[in-house]
């Protein structure tokens, strides 16, 4: 499976200017790919692409050899706000795409189950939303996405309303399940740490300007204060400072 973004451009309507101009980019199968950039650069606004949630005014987006013209089974997106349903309990959340998909309610349990137990919930799959905290929030909605099984996973800052000691957290676990899961990832993170932590590629989005791919060589798992981790961290972080000027 391959991502393929060709001369992707969107200019919105109240803007003078384009907010992504001719973007090339692609994506292998089982990649981690981190978006990162100033505020008003295009990050969400390329994930929304991919999405198939708004239309790019020129170029395309090819997967598996299929043209995305709007939403589709094959993504499967999670945002910084958890979307779950208050008046179901955790399992009943993460079974619910299944249920819309009218899979086996055997197969829902089973699948629910072990993405549960996948982000460390399975004691809480009986709670209800309310009683639960952020945190485990976000964790109930990385498992229902999880359960879709779809060929990517779109990730727009889905820890940036967290605390810093929660979000950790939940960055090590998530590179903990993608090493197990090996899921094809796109990741948009206004955090250049978290994102040379994730990604086996960090794209820097500038907006007006030329895109920045940086490779990510590290063994897993990461910390970041090794002295390369830190060396990558700021040649990103210095890059974005020098297109801001």
């Amino acid at each position: 499976m391959a991502l393929e973004i060709k001369k992707l451009s969107k200019h919105f309507d109240n803007s003078e200017e384009a907010t992504l101009n001719e973007i090339d980019l692609e994506i292998k199968s089982g990649e981690f790919v981190c978006l990162v950039g100033a505020s008003g650069c295009g990050k969400s606004t390329l994930l929304n692409l991919v999405a198939g949630l708004i239309s790019p005014t020129n170029g395309e987006i090819v997967l598996d050899g299929e043209r995305i013209t709007g939403p589709g089974a094959d993504r499967t997106v999670m945002f910084q706000e958890h979307g779950l349903y208050p008046w179901l309990n955790v399992i009943d959340n993460v079974k619910f795409g299944l249920k819309m998909a009218k899979r086996p309610k055997e197969e829902q349990e089973e699948v629910a189950l072990h993405y549960l137990e996948m982000v460390g919930l399975l004691d809480y799959k009986d709670y209800p939303i309310h009683q639960i905290s952020g945190g485990m929030k976000q964790r109930v909605a990385l498992a229902r996405a999880l359960t879709m099984d779809s060929k990517m996973l779109l990730m727009d800052e889905p820890f940036s309303a967290l605390d810093k000691q929660t979000s950790n957290r939940l960055r090590e676990e998530l590179q903990r399940i993608w090493m197990e899961t090996k899921k094809t990832i796109l990741f948009v993170t206004h955090s250049v740490e978290e994102a040379v932590y994730l990604g086996d590629r960090v794209v820097v989005l500038t907006p007006g300007k030329e895109m920045q791919i940086v490779d990510i060589n590290l063994e897993r798992p990461r910390h970041v204060h090794a002295p390369e981790f830190v060396d990558l961290r700021h040649e990103i972080l210095d890059y974005i400072k020098g297109v801001e000027k």
